[in-house]
């Protein structure tokens, strides 16, 4: 029986790194981003549904992001009959990760879980989380978005006290250590729940 952990946690949290923890310990890991890259890259199930709608915003075969965000903030409509197209092809690609996968644990890392109602699906949830000075100084010091962008981002996302609060697991991500430790913990914990079962 596969044991499906939700993986998720507000920008600059260190989930990728989490996630790669996962990996580490010899879960499965399905990364949503991942998937709709796939879906955007050239020859991706989505270059064409999207190139119908939105011709501007196909370059070189693919789906461009930073065409798409145009898009999206010149028509108020355009995210919705997007994310009509996206949300069907990522399930699809997840539930192909699942039947192709071996793993007793099968980690969804996944940013907007609990926001999209897909914690539903899964058996727990792994939240992680970091004090908010250290999350800020995260995100500003990749150079990819201004103070006002990555506040405008938080505005969008659940707060992180209630992401924490929904969880069943918290990794706190204050040094890797101790992450990989939590992570570590985690994956006993199910192992040790699912032989109990």
């Amino acid at each position: 029986m596969t044991f499906k952990l939700g993986l998720t946690g507000s920008i600059g949290m260190g989930k990728s790194t989490t996630a790669h923890m996962f990996e580490d310990e010899g879960c499965a890991v399905w990364d949503a981003d991942a998937a709709v890259h796939r879906l955007y890259g050239k020859g991706g199930a989505g270059v064409a549904p999207v190139g119908k709608l939105f011709p501007n915003a196909v370059k070189d075969g693919a789906v461009s992001r930073d065409a798409l965000r145009s898009v999206i903030s010149q028509d108020a409509t355009a995210l919705a009959r997007i994310e009509a197209i996206v949300h069907p092809l990522v399930a699809d690609d997840r539930a192909h990760f699942v039947a192709t996968s071996d793993a007793h644990i099968i980690v969804f890392d996944i940013p907007l879980l609990f926001e999209t109602g897909g914690d539903t699906a899964m058996d727990a949830v792994a939240v992680v989380h970091v004090d908010a000075e250290i999350q800020k100084a995260r995100v500003l010091a990749r150079g990819t978005m201004s103070e006002d962008q990555f506040h405008a981002m938080l505005k969008k996302q659940m707060p992180s006290a209630e992401k924490c609060k929904r969880a069943d697991f918290l990794i706190e991500t204050d040094t890797v250590e101790h992450a990989r430790a939590q992570v570590h913990s985690v994956v006993q914990q199910i192992k040790s729940r699912s032989c109990h079962a």
